[in-house]
């Protein structure tokens, strides 16, 4: 396979292409990973791959008519579930259940992509494996999600797991410099983003809500945090509970890297460009010591896992503030 406008992951391309030369492409794939990491970049080289009608190994060869409907979203036989940032429900999956025993309009496959699977309750999944084991032929299935374990093992059972790495520093920087080469401080960007190239881009376009809305709160959040002040805190938690999970998600990532700066900056390294971002590190570096640091990630770590579970923001609003306040110096 051609996957060469994907970034790093050369394990799981090398799967990928071995896969593709014993039997060619499987029905189903579960693509995981953490927002940022390619899961919709990989969904649409499958679904292109999987709706082209080039000849050759070279699948996707992004040059016929089917390859360039599927980069311009217009490919009848692609269709997209779960985009919404709604939950997909049971009536959905059943929805697409009918659908696919349509036959496709112009390609061979007919491919179905649903983004933020785990949002899927049991009975969802449970559709959702029945129309797995027991649809046609042609159907294939692209199961998007954060965390694969969210997702019940039966339907797992069902799919080939594709799991999204992080990219090294270097595969970033490379990446950046080759699509926004006039775009400044691009260094900082790839260090930033942590591999996860999702992030720089958001940073580099100014998208919300990766870009200053993001790095803002954080910031916020970090700064009571250091102040000790436990009534800021959940102040500033309550107008949390208005986010949706995917906005706390990058929020925790951003506050984890702010947490990670600290550390360096407490070691008395660090190469931080952002004078606010080097500000914030200097004073949780100087209100914590590194053990309550690496506690406080921790927390965050353990709450960006539960925001790719049905749970209702204003529930991981208040963990995050009882399991920050909770935190002492050691």
């Amino acid at each position: 396979m051609d996957l060469h406008l994907l970034a790093g992951n050369a394990p799981l391309k090398r799967q990928l292409d071995l896969q593709t030369a014993r039997r060619g492409l499987s029905h189903a794939y579960i693509i995981s990973g953490p927002p940022g990491s390619g899961k919709r970049t990989l969904a649409a080289l499958l679904s292109a791959a999987l709706v082209c009608s080039g000849a050759g190994d070279g699948l996707p060869c992004m040059k016929c008519s089917g390859c360039r409907k599927a980069a311009g979203g217009i490919h009848p036989d692609i269709i997209r579930i779960g985009d919404d940032d709604k939950d997909i429900t049971v009536a959905q999956v059943r929805s697409i259940r009918s659908d696919a025993y349509i036959r496709p309009n112009e390609a061979r496959r007919k491919v179905y992509i649903l983004e933020n699977a785990q949002t899927m309750n049991q009975s969802a999944q449970n559709a959702m494996l029945k129309l797995l084991e027991e649809g046609p032929p042609y159907a294939a299935f692209l199961l998007l999600t954060e965390n694969a374990a969210a997702l019940l093992p039966t339907v797992r059972s069902r799919c080939e797991l594709l799991a999204l790495s992080p990219v090294s520093l270097s595969e970033a920087e490379a990446w950046l410099r080759e699509r926004y080469p006039d775009k400044p401080d691009l260094s900082g960007a790839a260090r930033r983003c942590e591999g996860l190239l999702g992030r720089a881009v958001a940073e580099l376009e100014g998208q919300e809500p990766t870009g200053t809305l993001l790095r803002d709160t954080a910031l916020d959040l970090t700064g009571r945090l250091a102040s000790g002040d436990e009534l800021a805190l959940s102040e500033l938690c309550i107008t949390l509970e208005k986010w949706d999970r995917d906005k706390l998600s990058a929020l925790m990532d951003e506050t984890i890297l702010l947490l990670r700066d600290a550390l360096v900056q407490g070691a008395g390294a660090g190469h931080e460009s952002d004078p606010q971002r080097l500000e914030g590190a200097r004073q949780l570096a100087a209100a914590f010591s590194p053990r309550a640091m690496l506690e406080a990630i921790s927390a965050l770590e353990e709450l960006r896992t539960a925001c790719g579970f049905n749970v209702g923001a204003g529930h991981l609003a208040g963990w995050l503030c009882a399991r920050l306040a909770s935190i002492k110096n050691q």
